[in-house]
């Protein structure tokens, strides 16, 4: 059972709206989640393919460098963020006309590049999302709620999330194309849970917005540039926590897309197989987010960052230990294998920590007000990782196999973790 912190007035009121977002919002995050397996299983897509599927989700965030000043110069944010939904989650309603049988997909269908292009708009819309909830809920919970509150509604987010990929991956087991059917209502889902987040009081500095209103656009976003450099060049822990992530960023996206292709080629899973590794590491995750989410307010955000980092390379581990012991079970029509428990147990772990250290983290080296310009940094940096680390991924791939991919992956994670704390050592 959980229980509420005290809560005021605006912070009761940001919250039932989070939780709604977050409620609705974890149906759509279901259905993305199996994206990847879709588009390599139903679509037949190729490996460099689905890896620009997901470097889409990434590299939008360089526009942040542009939407950084936009979001500062637009008062009306409630506008920005229901014209923001409609745009990008609208074209996901074409998907209803795509094709019901892969013998229409054979060779460099016009439908890979269609769905790659109807996703590269959706994910648009997170440079743009992101930032403005940072913004919101760091200026309406306490410093003391902030963690909490995110945590609980991420746990909301992530049952959600895990009924829909389960019941999403059990509905592609028995008709490979009835995605054309689930994303045009999870596109209309999408808008609605934007529409629920825009009515979030927006609490901001007038006077600031004033002035970067009589500053013309592209001068502004130079000073805008230059407002990023000089935090990393002056913020030394914040520094080193993006350089931290950088690191973790080679591992993580150099990795995604290879597993993606293990669990197909490698292990040769099914839909439903997939669905149960997935709520498996998620179920973990809902029960211990809420342990974290206290704890992320209580320790330096770079010990919690070693945490995750490390949590994560010890699944990746587990799963070269799952290529050399493939011992197995099956029943219900999932694949079990031993080792994959160990792939559960730490994935879990990295769940829970990197769902709140991505959204939040970078809000703990700031004040409130600054919460948004933060995070658009960390944002931003994502995107530049994007441009080269997932497709780098797949050549280590092709050039050397699953193993040598994933013990490169693992080093960039046990790095980027011993440089946290020794930040957090030398710089409190």
């Amino acid at each position: 059972m959980i229980k509420l912190p005290s809560l005021n007035k605006c912070e009761r009121q940001t919250f039932r709206l989070h939780i709604a977002y977050s409620l609705i919002e974890g149906v759509l995050l279901g259905v993305i989640a199996l994206n990847e397996f879709v588009f390599v299983k139903s679509l037949l897509g190729s490996s460099y393919q689905v890896s620009l599927l997901f470097q889409f989700s990434m590299v939008v965030f360089i526009f942040l460098v542009f939407f950084n000043e936009l979001l500062k110069r637009i008062k009306n944010k409630r506008k920005l963020l229901r014209r923001t939904a409609i745009l990008t989650r609208l074209p996901l309603l074409l998907l209803f006309f795509f094709p019901h049988s892969a013998e229409q997909l054979t060779g460099e269908s016009i439908y890979h590049f269609l769905f790659l292009a109807i996703f590269m708009v959706y994910y648009m819309a997170h440079p743009i999302i992101f930032p403005i909830i940072n913004l919101l809920l760091k200026t309406n919970y306490s410093h003391n709620n902030f963690g909490k509150l995110y945590s609980y509604a991420a746990m909301v987010n992530k049952i959600v999330m895990m009924v829909t990929i389960f019941v999403y991956g059990y509905a592609l087991n028995v008709n490979n194309y009835v995605f054309v059917y689930i994303f045009p209502v999870a596109g209309v889902l999408g808008i609605v849970s934007v529409m629920l987040l825009s009515n979030i009081p927006v609490k901001i500095e007038e006077a600031k917005e004033e002035i970067v209103e009589k500053t013309g656009f592209w001068k502004s976003v130079k000073s805008s540039v230059k407002e990023m450099a000089g935090i990393l060049k002056t913020n030394i822990p914040f520094r080193h926590f993006q350089a931290g992530f950088m690191l973790y960023g080679l591992g993580f996206m150099g990795s995604v897309i290879v597993i993606v292709l293990f669990f197909e080629h490698g292990l040769g899973l099914n839909y439903t197989s997939i669905a149960f590794y997935k709520n498996g590491y998620n179920i973990i995750a809902i029960a211990i987010m809420p342990l974290f989410g206290k704890l992320i307010g209580n320790i330096d955000p770079r010990r919690f960052a070693a945490i995750s980092f490390l949590a994560m390379a010890s699944y990746i581990l587990f799963l070269i230990i799952t290529e050399i012991f493939p011992a197995n079970i099956e029943f219900l029509g999932i694949t079990l294998y031993y080792m994959m428990i160990f792939y559960m147990l730490f994935h879990s772990i990295f769940a829970a920590t990197m769902g709140l250290l991505w959204s939040i983290g970078s809000a703990y080296f700031c004040k409130p007000s600054e919460a948004g310009t933060y995070q658009s940094i960390h944002l931003a940096l994502t995107g530049i990782r994007a441009l080269f680390a997932p497709l780098m991924g797949v050549v280590f791939y092709e050039l050397w196999g699953f193993r040598i991919t994933f013990i490169i992956a693992i080093s960039f994670l046990v790095i980027g973790s011993i440089l946290m704390l020794w930040s957090e050592k030398r710089y409190k």
